[in-house]
């Protein structure tokens, strides 16, 4: 299952890929370069749309268009990246806070996160967003990272990648209700290896996999958290995985560029682009937002 270069588009900060089955196509962020991105990989057309400021993270819209999180807020936009409204402000400090993952629950919520930028002080949140309004699922965070959910809806995991820690919840599709926090996985950094978790994504095996940001690689874990594989990627930051294709059977990797030197781009220089791989078990189609739920 080799890697390979599918976009060498040399991201600033790439992000949150996710794949319309609908469309055949995938979309992914460039949060420090504020755009949006548009792949079809079987008409090889790729697209570019800016957008006014950082946009952290996308999930699709019941009736077509996305809602989105930029520093700013939560904003719904349409099928061409619009924006239309926002739809709640970002309740932290927006000069040192904007909203990073996130992701549609089963029942058409949103669930994303914030970044407490100078990782001083453990003021981000992982956020739920529905028509009662925004809820806090869980603080104290330095990076809200790695929202998924398994095949059933039951249990969502949850990362904080500056603490090389994820998270497993019981949660309820029926409330939004996250309880039972327990350890998921712990990554040991080392001196020449600080692989830290960050964006992920869920298989039909409700096997969890992640994107090791200075790790180089991205890896499976068990749903009773045993690691059972690790791939490499021509990259020392990826960020986030999905799967797509037809049969949901490619994995995409999206991946960052900004802040690494110029000795790690020059022996990686496709850091920032988006890499594939062929897999055996597929993914899942990703859920909607629903106003109404």
């Amino acid at each position: 299952m080799p890697m390979k270069v599918t976009l060498d588009i040399r991201a600033e900060l790439g992000e949150c890929p996710i794949w319309d089955v609908d469309a055949q196509a995938l979309y992914f962020v460039d949060i420090k370069g504020k755009a949006l991105h548009r792949f079809k990989p079987d008409a090889e057309e790729h697209a570019i749309i800016p957008m006014p400021e950082e946009i952290g993270c996308i999930g699709f819209r019941k009736g077509g268009g996305f809602i989105a999180g930029f520093r700013s807020g939560l904003w719904l936009m349409d099928a061409q990246g619009n924006r239309e409204a926002k739809i709640v402000d970002n309740p932290e400090d927006q000069r040192t806070s904007r909203f990073n993952d996130g992701r549609i629950d089963p029942a058409g919520r949103f669930l994303a996160g914030t970044i407490d930028e100078p990782k001083e002080g453990g003021k981000a949140h992982l956020y739920r967003y529905d028509r009662r309004g925004l809820a806090t699922l869980a603080g104290g965070l330095l990076t809200s990272n790695g929202v998924a959910f398994s095949p059933d809806g039951r249990t969502l995991y949850h990362s904080d990648t500056p603490t090389f820690t994820v998270w497993r919840y019981a949660y309820d599709p029926a409330t939004g209700e996250a309880t039972d926090k327990a350890l998921f996985v712990r990554l040991q950094p080392t001196e020449t290896d600080r692989g830290r978790p960050d964006g992920a994504a869920i298989d039909a095996e409700g096997c969890y996999w992640t994107a090791l940001f200075e790790g180089g690689r991205v890896q499976r874990y068990a749903p009773d958290g045993r690691l059972l594989a690790e791939f490499p990627v021509p990259a020392r930051c990826p960020t986030m995985v999905c799967f797509g294709g037809p049969d949901l059977k490619t994995l995409y990797i999206t991946s960052a560029r900004t802040g690494r030197s110029p000795e790690e781009l020059g022996c990686l220089p496709h850091s920032g682009s988006l890499f594939s791989m062929r897999v055996d078990v597929p993914g899942l189609p990703e859920y909607r937002f629903d106003p109404a739920a």
